[in-house]
Parts: C-alpha cells; structure tokens; sequence
C-alpha cells in the first residue's frame, strides 16, 4: 500500500533499491542536530507512517550533518517550556509537563515498534535525546573515531534522560553501568561500546552507513528490541535494590540533598526496571514531570548550558570583559568569608560534608532547602548585599557570563543559579 510520507523539514527520506530508505536527521541552519519541538513532532510522524506502510524493508537511521548524530534537546526551547510550566496553576503543571515532554519518548516508542528493523548509523556524538534515538534503533553501528561517543549527560544540566533512557541504558549494559552513565557523566566510545553491548558493530569512519544497510539486507535483521520478546521477563526489585540504595546513599552524601535530578534519576531506574518498557517510559515521565516543575534545572541550564556557551564564546574570542573576571574574584572572597561565618551556607555550598552533616534534603522536598533554612536564608541574604554593588552596571551577558563562571569554578552551585539566582531566591 502506498502512502503519502509525512511533510518534513528537520529530517528527509532517502530511497534505496532495494527497499532500504534513509531517515536523515539534518537541522537546517545548525550545525548539530537537537531536537526542537519541530523535530519530535517530525519523528512521530515518520513513526506512525512506518506503522502503515508496506513498502519499506529496513531503516537507516542516520544524520545528515558531518558534526554528529545529535546533541540532545533545544535547551533554550526547554528552557521556554519551563516558564510556561510554572506559570499556570500547580494543580495543571504536572499534566502540562507530562503532556508536553512525553511526545519524544513516545516517537521513539512507536519507531521501535513499528514492525521495520532500524539501523542507527552514529558517527561523531550521540548524546542525551540522540542517544535515546540511537537505542530506539534494533541495531547500531558506531564509528571507530574519538568523536563518535555515546551518552546521556542530562544530570549535568539538573535533569533525566526523559525518552527513554534511564530504561533502554541500563537494560542493555546492565544496571551497575548503566547507573554509571546517569548518573557520572560515563560514555561510551569504540570497543568499549561493543563489549558492553551498547552497539553490535564498530567500523571506520565513513563505513558506517554501509554496515548498517548491510545488516538489514542479512538474515539477522529484526524488528524487535530485547524488552519486546516474548521471553523477557521484567527484573526483581531484589535484584536491583542494593545498587539503588548504594548509589543513592553516595549521591547524599556529594551534594548533600540539594540536587534532586540524581535522586530522580534512581527513582526512574528503581520504579520503570520492574515493569514493561511501555509502563516504565511513563513511570520515567512522571518522575521527569515533577522535576522539570522545580528551579533547580532552570538554574542549572542557565549556569551551565546558556551561561556556558556565552562564556566559551566570549572567551575564544577574547571579548570576555575584564569587569566579569575582576567580579568573579571579589565575589570568591566574599562568599569564602561568608561560608566560615555560617555552617547552613557551608552545607548548602557543598562544605560541610562530614557524617554528621547528614542530608538536608528528602526526596519529597519540592522547594530549596536553603529556603527553609533561616540561618542560610539570613547569610545568604548579607552576602548578596555585599556582592551586588559589585555587578550593579552589568547588563544580562556579563550577569550570564559571570554567573557561569561562579558555577563552574564551584564559587557559587549551579543548583543556586550564581549571583542572579540567589537574588531570585530573596
């Protein structure tokens, strides 16, 4: 049956001969690929549109730019979603997230279950949403290249992986290692990839496309993923419960509560690995939903992503402005002064970490602690009366810049925001 394919902007179709086609993911005017809303919108329909027709053999799931797979998601459109997420009643805000977010991880639920063996073919990096692209395919083939990496580092920025990924992970490298890439930052890259059974086949550069067509012409091409079988069974929560509980007492005891992506992100792995993929991709959504509503990633995707592209610019272009360096140093010395002064400041600037310091924080807490805190609140207060004469005439870049800088340096946490986002707090 022929069928109309769907409108495309973001990705395009390429035919093959023999019954192959291409779905290459291309953003035009960027030169990494990220998921927009344009985009998952686009993936979902190509889905659905595998779902009914006949006419295709296989999928190549490829990009079309020489930079990379994809880099993950439009953080400034995130960051968007997020205002209008807290702006409407908090009774409507965990439907809005969840109805909002959940598209992606559906497109790439829909794709894997579309009856077609999917190929990815990852060259260059494959990371946060495009490498829970990437294990929505039945197959993977990885290029043998230091560029070519695959991960999820959405803790970094105070979130989850929410398409998937603290799912497909750690059911296909295991759960220790799979907590590892959540939760520290680990990638994958070449012969470690295989081993580990996140990728069937590694190649050279420029190689990889054909070894994914090659493997959807062979006899071992399929269209189903390991959590769809008939034999796969769920895992006990026995079996997985010692690791959650240790990794979760570690994750206490670095950031002492303050942080609650990590905590989300044990929450996903504990609640979604003991049930069907299809209950767990929503298990994992719900948990997302309630942490995309809190100000700690909005703080943490300004500082780290936003602030951290307008610093790195700045800076390689050597416009980085003298006052924003000349600041980030003054303020240094003043919270140093301020964190001797006051052990809630110590504690809620990752100080005090000794058995008794204990965290500060339950994985019910919906707000900052600090802001309960009236000691902190009180050295925090002073301490931003004595910094801001210092950043007065800064316009937004120099604020953006500089509170990246306080982050990044560990002067001021990114969970606070820098210097503007403890002035949201008072």
């Amino acid at each position: 049956m022929t069928l109309t394919i769907p409108d495309l902007t973001q990705f395009r179709i390429e035919r093959r001969d023999n019954g192959i086609i291409h779905f290459v993911f291309d953003c035009p005017g960027r030169t990494m690929n990220v998921f927009s809303n344009k985009a998952i919108h686009e993936l979902a329909a190509f889905a659905e549109w595998l779902h009914r027709t006949d006419e295709v053999r296989g999928v190549v799931l490829r990009s079309g730019k020489p930079s990379g797979f994809c880099a993950g998601a439009d953080l400034t459109e995130l960051g968007v979603a997020y205002e209008m997420i807290v702006a409407a009643p908090e009774a409507d805000r965990f439907d809005i997230a969840f109805n909002h977010f959940f598209p992606l991880s559906h497109a790439i639920r829909r794709l894997e279950t579309a009856g077609k063996p999917i190929a990815a073919a990852i060259a260059g990096v494959a990371l946060g949403g495009g490498c829970e692209l990437a294990l929505g395919a039945h197959f993977r083939v990885l290029t043998n290249s230091r560029r070519a990496i695959m991960g999820l580092p959405e803790h970094a920025v105070g979130l989850l992986p929410g398409a998937g990924g603290t799912q497909r992970m750690p059911r296909l490298v295991g759960v220790e290692a799979g907590l590892d890439v959540l939760l520290l930052g680990r990638t994958y890259q070449g012969a470690e990839a295989l081993s580990a059974g996140l990728v069937g086949e590694i190649v050279e550069e420029g190689a990889e496309i054909d070894a994914a067509e090659n493997w959807l012409l062979s006899q071992a091409a399929h269209g189903t993923q390991p959590w769809d079988r008939p034999d796969h069974v769920p895992l006990p929560h026995a079996e997985i419960a010692e690791a959650i509980e240790r990794h979760r007492a570690r994750e206490l005891a670095r950031m002492l509560g303050h942080e609650p992506a990590p905590l989300a992100i044990l929450d996903c792995v504990e609640f979604g690995l003991v049930q069907p993929i299809d209950g767990a991709i929503r298990a994992e959504m719900s948990v997302f939903a309630g942490l995309i509503q809190r100000i700690e990633p909005r703080n943490m995707i300004r500082t780290m992503f936003l602030g951290k592209q307008s610093y790195d610019k700045a800076a390689k272009e050597g416009l980085l402005p003298a006052e924003v360096e000349s600041a980030h140093a003054a303020i240094a010395r003043l919270v140093e002064q301020a964190r001797a002064d006051s052990p809630g400041l110590r504690k809620a600037f990752f100080v005090d970490r000794g058995a008794d310091a204990g965290p500060v924080q339950t994985r019910a807490g919906r707000d900052l602690w600090i802001r309960a805190n009236d000691e902190a609140m009180i050295a925090l207060a002073a301490l931003y009366a004595r910094c801001e004469p210092l950043v007065a005439d800064f316009d937004d870049v120099a604020r953006l810049q500089l509170d990246h800088a306080l982050a990044r340096s560990g002067v001021v946490p990114a969970y606070l925001g820098g210097l503007s986002g403890i002035g949201g707090l008072l």
